[in-house]
Order: structure tokens, then C-alpha cells, then sequence
């Protein structure tokens, strides 16, 4: 067990309903994490609530079953609840934990967030929803069409509010607060407590309780029980050291950052085509395909997750084992934001950063902000030793799990080789191009300044011209006029045929 969960406690011991502590233990949800320990009972009173923990600890069952509980077995239709989340991914995962804990219960848990459809999310409320899960666009987007009524809120929570603050949602969760009743339970998560959070919460709360869970000296780094390490690689060496890490000893489920979304893409397809089981989460991919990807990762269908920074904010699996940032974060927030996808539910972790040279300033900030003690990372290779040792990588391993895949044919390698010689602007190109028959080139007259050994064939294409061929390579040759043409116009030091 855990060593940050107390076998003696237990959720019936807190006070919670006999049947909620039946449906978690069919996940193995037995003992509660301190942030559930110390909220639970506070909030099983109607008690506003701060409940201030590092991400990753638990907060979701520390407000989720107080709520579901003083709603009561079975509570009258329409919305009860409001749970408000910063990010589609995170609205997906509280709906999924809170549904497991009413499963039985005749109370019913909707999500609702942007890039699906309307129509299945209004269904849902118009069934009767009683807890409903939302990001703020959405909720205020659908409050003011008239189909989501707020007024009869008994209970509205804010999870992950700082995270909210960073994305610019402060003014939308304040509307929302507009659309609910004063008399509500409000209940405020948050891994750190800035200035705008705390005012916040002395506006809509009343009387709460504060409840930290994590060392006030310790308020802004990363969880002990994440192992990080931070190596300065370089950008033609880093799939291959990815590849490696992927088969250390222990490996689970894995997130890789990365700052772009092509970058995304690029990655993995290419840790797919090396044999391992990876899928990509970015924002150019529709609701439904992020969704896929993130169904597929929890399940372990897919065991590696490439991601760009939006996925940081919005990833809630408990058994993920390793982090790699394969570029460094914007800031000390990101890199906790993403280091802490790992090493989550009392679980440990690994989190590997990789640093450009370019990277080395921004690098130093985030080593400064955190007092991390590597200001200068250790050059890292594919093959180093200490990489190896480091991370439980068996000697000898290899960053593929299979042989390349063939690459596809580029453009103009048709069927039979034959290239078509068609340049951008409509006329024949003078660039060589293989054509994959049999070995052979074509070298068309082309352009001026293009063509075999500089030469410039563009004033009277083809005219007088002969064929030659050498080792079974087929050009054309000027006519000699062509080739004192040619001398004239290179004399004197001017500029070389075919170099443009």
C-alpha cells in the first residue's frame, strides 16, 4: 500500500454510504488519499471548501463523493451539481470517475465541453443529468441558448482553478457564478493558491475551510516521489534515445511533450514505425480522434501518448510511469503541469527532459524557478552509459523494436520510373531525376542554368542537339553553335552556367 495512505481509514470510515464504497471497490478504490481523508468529512457537512493538494493526489473523489452523497440516492431530475474543469480531456476523465462512484445510484452524470455535438450533450441534460461536468464555453454557450438551466445548483465546484486562471477562463467562471444560486456549497481544488484564486474564493465562498495537504515549504515543486532527470541531447540523436527509454525496466504507460503539433504527428509515426504502440493528442486532431487517443491510452491499448502542451492540462491517468519532455517547457508551470502527469495516486515516476543547446536559457529560468541544482544538464548520446544506468535500460538496447518500413515513393516516381519532368512553374525541369527503371537517369535540357555539367541548352531546346549515352546513362548534348553560345556567356568571370 501506499506509504501516504493510512490502512486504518477507510471511506466508510469517513462517513460515506455503503453502496458508493461498494461501486469503488470494484475498481480497488479502498483506502482515501489525504486530500480525501482531511476533505471528505468537512464537505459531508455543506462546509464551503479550499482544498489545496499537487496534481495527481486525488482531489476528484475528495469533492466528488461528499457531493454525490449529500444529492442523496435518488435525487430529482435536472441539474444539481456543477463541476467546473479547464480542459476537455479533464472534463472526460471526472465525468468517467464520478459515473463509476453513482453506479448504484439512480443519479445520472453528464459532460459537457466543446468539439462534439449539441445535440447528444442537450439530451442529456433534458433527461434529467443531475451532476453535470463541464468546461466554462460550453456551460455559458449553452445557459444562454436556454438549454441548460443553473438556478436550482445546490453544490458548484471548481477543480484544477489555477490551471483555469492560466487559460484566461476567470471571467467565464465568474459569469457562471452569476448563473447559480448564492445559498450553494461551493468547493474550490487548486494545486497553488495565487492572489486571484484566494480573492475569489473570499467573493463566492462562505466561511470555507482551508485544507492543504502538501508542505507549505514545498509549495510550487514538483512531488518527491518523481524521479527527474534532465539531459542535454541533440535533435538528430533524440528519437533514438526515446527508443531506448521506452524499453527501461518498469516502463508503463508513457507521455512524451512536445512543442508543436506536426511535431506530434512526426513523432509518432516514428516511434509506430519502430515497433512501439504510440498514438498522438493535439489540437489540429477533431474532438472524436482526441477522444479515441485518450480512450485508447487509459485502456493501455496504447501505451505511449505524444502530446503537445494542451494535453498537459488536461491528462488524469493514474499508472503513468515515465514523462519525457522531448522539448523544454515554456515556463516552471508548464514543466510542473507536465512532470506531474506521472508519479500520480501515491504511484511513483519518472521524468526525463531533453535540452537543446538553444534550450539552455529558458532551461536555466525553469532550473532557477524550481531550484532544480542542474543548471548545465550532462551531455547525453544514444549511446551513453549513464543513460543506461540511470533510467534501468538493459545494456545493448536498441531504439527500434522492428526494421524501417520502406519509404514510400516520392513524387514523380510513378509506376514504371518514368518521371513526367514537369517543373513548378509548367516547363521541363533540368534536375535530375531517378527513374527507378532499371537504374537509369534522364537528364532533360531544362531552364538556363540548370541541366548536365552546367550547361546552358534553354535558348533552342533540343535543337541540333544529339543523344550519349555513358554506363547506361542517357543525356542530350548541344549542338556545337549551342556550345560557343554557352562559352560567350561564361567568359570574363561571370557567373558559372547552373549555378543559380
Amino acid at each position: 500500500m501506499n506509504k501516504d495512505i493510512n490502512p486504518d481509514i477507510t471511506f466508510e470510515s469517513l462517513g460515506i454510504d455503503a453502496d458508493i464504497v461498494e461501486a469503488l471497490g470494484t475498481k480497488g478504490i479502498t483506502h482515501p488519499f489525504p486530500i480525501q481523508e482531511s476533505c471528505i468529512p468537512v464537505a459531508l457537512t455543506g462546509q464551503d471548501v479550499i482544498g489545496q493538494a499537487k496534481t495527481g493526489t486525488g482531489k476528484t473523489l475528495g469533492f466528488g463523493l461528499p457531493l454525490i452523497q449529500r444529492l442523496g440516492k435518488s435525487p430529482d431530475k435536472g441539474a444539481k451539481a456543477l463541476i467546473v474543469v479547464p480542459t476537455r480531456e479533464l472534463c472526460v476523465q471526472v465525468a468517467e470517475d464520478l459515473t463509476l462512484a453513482v453506479s448504484n445510484r439512480d443519479t445520472m452524470v453528464a459532460a459537457i465541453y466543446g468539439g462534439k455535438a449539441y445535440e447528444g450533450q442537450i439530451a442529456q441534460i433534458e433527461s434529467g443529468a443531475q451532476i453535470l461536468v463541464g468546461t466554462p464555453g460550453r456551460l455559458i454557450d449553452l445557459s444562454r441558448q436556454k438549454k441548460l438551466d443553473l438556478s436550482k445548483i445546490e453544490i458548484m465546484v471548481l477543480d484544477e482553478a489555477d490551471e483555469m486562471l492560466d487559460l484566461g477562463f476567470l471571467p467565464d467562471i465568474e459569469k457562471l457564478f452569476t448563473y447559480t444560486p448564492s445559498d450553494r456549497q461551493t468547493m474550490l481544488f487548486s494545486a497553488t493558491m495565487p492572489g486571484v484564486i484566494v480573492n475569489m474564493a473570499r467573493k463566492y465562498q462562505n466561511k470555507s475551510v482551508h485544507i492543504r495537504v502538501n508542505d507549505p515549504d514545498d509549495e510550487g515543486h514538483t512531488k518527491a516521489d518523481i524521479k527527474q532527470f534532465v539531459y542535454r541531447a541533440h535533435s538528430l540523436d533524440k528519437d533514438e534515445v526515446v527508443g531506448r527509454i521506452l524499453q527501461a525496466e518498469g516502463r508503463g504507460k508513457t507521455v512524451i511533450f512536445v512543442k508543436t503539433k506536426r511535431a506530434a504527428s512526426k513523432l509518432s509515426e516514428e516511434l509506430i514505425d519502430r515497433g512501439f504502440n504510440a498514438t498522438a493528442l493535439h489540437g489540429d486532431m477533431t474532438q472524436e480522434a482526441r477522444e479515441r487517443s485518450m480512450a485508447g491510452f487509459r485502456a493501455g491499448k496504447k501505451d505511449i501518448l505524444v502530446a503537445t502542451e494542451v494535453a498537459a492540462r488536461g491528462i488524469d491517468v493514474d499508472d503513468v510511469t515515465h514523462v519525457i519532455n522531448y522539448s523544454v517547457p515554456e515556463d516552471e508551470k508548464a514543466y510542473l503541469h507536465r512532470v506531474g502527469r506521472t508519479g500520480r495516486a501515491g504511484r511513483t515516476g519518472v521524468a526525463v527532459t531533453f535540452v537543446d543547446w538553444e534550450d539552455l536559457t529558458r532551461w536555466s529560468h525553469i532550473n532557477q524557478a524550481l531550484d532544480f541544482g542542474q543548471p548545465d544538464p550532462m551531455e547525453t548520446y544514444s549511446s551513453s552509459k549513464h543513460l543506461f544506468v540511470d533510467l534501468s535500460i538493459p545494456e545493448g538496447t536498441k531504439g527500434r523494436l522492428k526494421a524501417a518500413s520502406p519509404k514510400p515513393a516520392t513524387d514523380g516516381q510513378a509506376s514504371g520510373g518514368r518521371d513526367s519532368g514537369r517543373g513548378r512553374d509548367g516547363g521541363r525541369s533540368g534536375d535530375r531525376n531517378r527513374t527507378g527503371s532499371g537504374g537509369r537517369e534522364r537528364h532533360q535540357g531544362g531552364r538556363a542554368g540548370e541541366g548536365h555539367s552546367g550547361s546552358r541548352s534553354g535558348g533552342n531546346r533540343g535543337e541540333g542537339a544529339k543523344t550519349e549515352t555513358h554506363g547506361g546513362h542517357e543525356h542530350q548534348t548541344p549542338s556545337a553553335g549551342n556550345r560557343n553560345r554557352q562559352r560567350r556567356r561564361t567568359r570574363g568571370g561571370g557567373p558559372q552556367a547552373g549555378a543559380n
